[in-house]
């Protein structure tokens, strides 16, 4: 085995080792820090798992047997974490079937039993050198989306740069791909990156939220109607579906969409076809459509107020953005974007924010997410008369401000007399009653804004909100 001198060690790269036996990982260590490289052991799946989610190795070696677990299963928990994570899996000679399949699910190459060192060696520097050259190419094409036009999605927590990553893997296909997270994360920001990233980037990109329009009109905004299809259509109305012909429909909200118009969806995602609202003839689009939902669909298609065969054409790529409260650091790096912007907008000279509005900032939870720190920092900037933003400039209300109330027991407000089922039922009625009061208060009175926070449809937020007679 060749170890060469310092001098020539390459770059040091963190490995995790998966090996239940002490003598071969002990023996694989040894090879690879002779190489430069730092080496993270882990005996079986639950160890390696842990390591994946503490540490951030360049590169995976696992067995495929192991006595809890199996390298599968370590090879789909790197996926998690970072789908373009190089995984090499080890087998005994009568293994070669099982890392065949290991290949097929991702893996970046396999190694047979007895392990020859040199050519560990050469198999995890040409998987790290693989990951390099992914990572230029993946800075280079978000250099050239930016060129044409494409979003700039800011932020370097890990979280958010894996999403980035599935985004550039999704734009080079034409997968169905749907967008989940909590409201205000910024889903049509990432979907008209998806659309920019692609081949589709010169066709248009076309977006509609379900639940921002009326039932009735919905279906002749996607698919168009005819003239005369009912009263008021005097002429011809193309839908959403063919402004999109050759680009990418966003569908924001689907989990709004009707029962009724979902199978309409599922029709054009299986068959590229569709009538116009009044009309006979099949027309062929071309498109590629995004989907975005901050409900769970899951629950949903249990519930039989979702399709499922709808639900697994929509979630073909699945990619879920992090909530800001998990983006640590993202915070600072956003608000300082948005204040130039807003700075730049409205005419004003040089202005920073000051380090106890950082701080306040990075102490708020931001339910409202990306959403919500965008218009916090706006108002700030619209409040701020000199050239740095205090605290009193945000109007947040942190945790310690919180804390330092009066505590008071909310159960002496709510009745809980007669039996099991009634006191139940009262205190579902009084948490929507509440829930509902608060967001309306907390958006202004603002109906679409207040669902947003309670992550429910208009349509229902107004069916409650007539129930409890919330003016």
């Amino acid at each position: 085995m060749a170890s060469g001198p310092a001098s020539t060690a390459v770059t040091v790269f963190p490995v995790l080792l998966v090996e239940d036996k002490d003598s071969l990982r002990a023996m694989l260590r040894h090879a690879l820090e002779l190489q430069g490289h730092s080496v993270i052991e882990a005996r079986d799946e639950a160890e390696a798992v842990a390591c994946l989610r503490t540490s951030a190795p360049a590169v995976v070696l696992t067995d495929l047997r192991l006595p809890s677990g199996d390298g599968l299963g370590v090879l789909r928990a790197a996926r998690e974490v970072d789908p373009a994570m190089p995984v090499v899996v080890m087998t005994a000679y009568g293994g070669i079937q099982d890392a065949v399949s290991a290949m097929r699910e991702g893996a970046t190459d396999f190694l047979a039993k007895p392990v020859d060192p040199d050519h560990l060696l050469l198999l995890v520097s040409r998987a790290i050198e693989q990951k390099r050259i992914f990572n230029d190419y993946l800075v280079l094409r978000e250099e050239a989306a930016e060129r044409r036009g494409a979003p700039r999605i800011i932020g370097e927590h890990p979280s958010l740069r894996q999403v980035i990553e599935r985004l550039h893997r999704a734009a080079a296909s034409d997968a169905t791909v749907l967008l989940t997270g909590e409201s205000g994360t910024g889903k049509e920001l990432f979907a008209r990156a998806l659309h920019a990233l692609g081949p589709r980037a010169d066709g248009p990109f076309v977006a509609i939220n379900c639940a921002a329009i009326p039932e009735g009109l919905l279906e002749t905004e996607l698919f168009g109607h005819e003239r005369g299809a009912f009263t008021g259509a005097s002429s011809r109305k193309p839908g959403r579906f063919e402004l999109a012909h050759r680009g990418t429909l966003f569908l924001d909200e689907i989990g709004e969409m009707p029962l009724s118009l979902q199978s309409r969806i599922l029709r054009v995602l299986q068959e590229k076809t569709f009538e116009r609202v009044g009309g006979t003839v099949p027309l062929h689009v071309d498109v590629r459509l995004v989907a975005a939902t901050n409900r769970d669909l899951h629950s949903m298609v249990a519930a039989r107020t979702f399709r499922d065969d709808l639900f697994f054409r929509l979630s073909v790529f699945p990619v879920e953005i992090p909530p800001l409260r998990q983006r640590t650091g993202d915070v600072s790096r956003l608000a300082h974007c948005f204040v130039d912007r807003f700075r730049r907008d409205m005419n004003k000279p040089a202005l920073t924010l000051s380090v106890a509005a950082l701080a306040a900032l990075e102490a708020y939870a931001w339910p409202g997410n990306v959403r919500e720190l965008q218009n916090c920092i706006e108002r700030a900037v619209i409040l701020c008369d000199g050239d740095q933003i205090q605290p009193s400039h945000l109007h947040l209300t942190t945790r310690a401000t919180d804390a330092a109330a009066p505590t008071r027991d909310p159960w002496e407000d709510i009745d809980l007399s007669g039996t099991l089922d009634e006191a139940l039922r009262r205190v579902v009625v009084e948490a929507e009653r509440r829930a509902i009061t608060r967001a309306l208060r907390d958006a202004h009175g603002n109906e679409e804004r207040a669902a947003d926070l309670l992550r429910v449809g208009p349509r229902l937020l107004r069916q409650k909100r007539t129930e409890h007679r919330i003016a």
